[in-house]
């Protein structure tokens, strides 16, 4: 097989949560653009067509299913409805999630709903999902899941509990898949983004990127490509891998400038 070859996901099938909008839609055009069908997820329907009209556009196929992936008769239904129009499913892609009310706030303040919430958007939604989609691929033998966590997974916040709390654990949630599951042909990888701001505003809170090793901020359809790759036989060997894309943030002395004494905006 030729090495460009080795990229391409030719008819299977990509379940991705979250697909609605951002890295979730970027990443469904590159799946697209790489012979993938699609069936995309999130709570917002409206959101989820648009990205199935963008993937029509590049002459691919997505469906769209409204789901609360915190939710486990949700997820169950969600994962039904995608194997009874495509018969499979090949890629799992845990892309949904995001921060939670309460993070932000002093500890002492956090309430139990507020932390059970958080975790379940960010953590066990992800538990949820591949546990889904996991007998199908083990029966069948092959397999491929993604599980979106952060550079904030990876350190810590101040005054954000839930969203690093989560996002560490779906690392090593990634790694327990790839052991467990790895014998049975089932690959599992975590991509870890970096600062990827989706409006002027939050550009604007991150200094357009200056404290980023790169000089910049990620873009939205950085992420794609790496998707394809994890998916891909050209990633044959991958597996219980974290990988940050995050424009060398984590490599830095106060990664991205997060450090506690270090300010991201200038003193007024």
């Amino acid at each position: 097989m030729a090495t460009p070859d080795r990229f391409r996901l030719d008819g299977q099938v990509v379940l991705l949560t979250g697909a609605g909008r951002g890295l979730g839609r970027a990443m469904a055009l590159a799946y697209a653009d790489a012979g993938a069908r699609i069936a995309g997820a999130a709570r917002t329907l409206a959101q989820l067509e648009e990205t199935a009209e963008l993937v029509a556009e590049r002459g691919g196929e997505a469906i769209s299913i409204s789901t609360d992936v915190a939710d486990s008769d949700a997820v169950e239904a969600m994962v039904d409805r995608a194997m009874s129009h495509f018969g499979r499913i090949d890629v799992l892609v845990n892309n949904a999630g995001g921060g939670a009310d309460g993070d932000g706030s002093p500890l002492e303040q956090l309430t139990d709903e507020q932390w059970r919430w958080g975790i379940d958007m960010n953590l066990t939604s992800q538990m949820l999902c591949a546990r889904a989609v996991l007998p199908q691929m083990t029966e069948r033998g092959s397999g491929v899941i993604i599980n979106v966590a952060s550079g904030f997974g990876l350190r810590g916040g101040r005054d954000n509990w839930m969203y690093v709390s989560a996002k560490a654990g779906v690392v090593n949630f990634t790694r327990s898949l790839a052991v467990t599951y790895g014998p049975m042909g089932v690959r599992t990888n975590c991509i870890a983004p970096g600062i990827f701001p989706h409006t002027p505003q939050a550009l604007e809170r991150w200094r357009g990127g200056r404290y980023i090793p790169v000089g910049r901020a990620g873009l939205a359809w950085e992420m794609g490509p790496l998707a394809v790759f994890l998916s891909s036989d050209a990633a044959a060997g991958i597996s219980g891998e974290t990988i940050a894309q995050d424009g060398g943030g984590l490599a830095a002395i106060g990664p991205t400038g997060w450090a506690p004494r270090i300010r991201l905006t200038e003193p007024s």
